[in-house]
C-alpha cells in the first residue's frame, strides 16, 4: 500500500472530490483526518473509511476561511492521532457565476477567502511539521478555469490562479525540504458543484438541464464529465513515493479540454 503509516489531512472531505479523494487514500493505508464545515457528511465519510479499509479515520470540523477554525482543526488531529499530518489536501472551495460587473466585492472577496487564502491558512498550519519531519505533501485542487479563464468565473478563475501561483512559488522554496507542492486542476467533475453549474445554466438560458448537461459534456473532447474518482489518482500518485518527481506542477484531468 503507497501511502501506509501516513497521516493525511483533506478539506472539502465530506463530499464530491474530497471525498473520492480521502476514500482513495484509505485504501492505500493512510491515516485521514476528513474536514469541512458540515458534520453529517465528514463522519458519513469517517465511517465509511473506517468500515471499508479498517484504517483510521478523524471527521473535523473546519472553516478554511479562518485562521483559527484551521488551527483548531490541526489541534484536534494533533490530539487525536498524535502527531501532524503527512499530507494536505487544500479541496475545500466555492465558486459563483456572475457577469464581472455584477461580481460585487462580497462574490470577489468569498472567492479569495475561501479558495486562495484558505489555501494559505491550512499550508502555514501544516508544513512546520513536515519540514522538521523532511517529508511532506501538498495537494492543491485547482481547475482548468486556474489557466485559462472563463466567462462569467472571473472571482473563481482569478481565485484559482493564485492558487497556482502558491503551489509554485511553494514548490521551489520546499524543494530541497523533501516537500513536494503540485495542483490538480479538474475539468467538470459529475459533482454537486457541477449540478448547481447546470441549475444556473437552466435558471439564466432556459435551457433545460439535459441541454446544459449536454454543453458542459461537449466542452470536453472526450464528450463527458471527469469521475471524482480520476482526479483521486492523480492525488493517490502525487501523495506517494512514486510521485516523489512530482513537483511544482499543475496537472489537469479534463479530458483534454486544456492542453497546457
Amino acid at each position: 500500500m503507497r501511502l501506509e503509516n501516513k497521516l493525511a489531512f483533506i478539506t472539502g472531505g465530506g463530499r464530491g472530490i474530497g471525498r473520492a479523494i480521502a476514500l482513495a487514500f484509505a485504501r492505500e493505508g493512510a491515516s485521514v483526518a476528513v474536514a469541512a464545515r458540515t458534520r453529517e457528511e465528514i463522519e458519513r465519510v469517517a465511517e465509511e473509511i473506517v468500515g471499508q479499509f479498517k484504517v483510521e479515520a478523524f471527521a473535523v470540523e473546519c472553516d478554511v476561511a479562518y485562521s483559527e477554525s484551521v488551527k483548531r482543526a490541526f489541534e484536534r488531529v494533533n490530539e487525536k492521532f498524535g502527531r501532524r499530518p503527512d499530507i494536505l489536501v487544500n479541496n475545500a472551495g466555492i465558486v459563483e457565476t456572475a457577469a464581472f460587473i455584477k461580481t460585487d466585492e462580497a462574490m470577489w472577496q468569498r472567492h479569495l477567502t475561501v479558495n486562495l487564502t484558505g489555501t494559505y491558512h491550512c499550508t502555514r498550519v501544516a508544513l512546520p511539521a513536515m519540514i522538521e519531519r523532511g517529508w511532506g505533501r501538498i495537494i492543491n485542487i485547482a481547475s482548468i478555469a486556474g489557466k485559462t479563464g472563463a466567462p462569467y468565473i472571473s472571482a473563481y478563475a482569478a481565485s484559482k490562479h493564485g492558487v497556482l501561483g502558491l503551489t509554485r512559488s511553494l514548490a521551489l522554496e520546499l524543494a530541497s525540504k523533501g516537500i513536494t507542492v503540485n495542483a490538480i486542476c479538474p475539468g467538470y467533475v459529475d459533482t454537486q458543484m457541477t449540478s448547481r453549474g447546470i441549475e444556473n445554466i437552466v435558471d439564466k438560458t432556459g435551457k433545460s438541464a439535459d441541454e446544459a448537461l449536454k454543453a458542459i459534456k461537449e466542452s470536453s473532447p472526450q464528450n463527458r464529465l471527469i469521475t471524482p474518482e480520476e482526479v483521486a489518482e492523480v492525488a493517490v500518485l502525487l501523495a506517494s513515493q512514486e510521485g516523489r518527481g512530482i513537483n511544482g506542477q499543475a496537472i489537469n484531468v479534463d479530458g483534454g479540454t486544456v492542453l497546457f
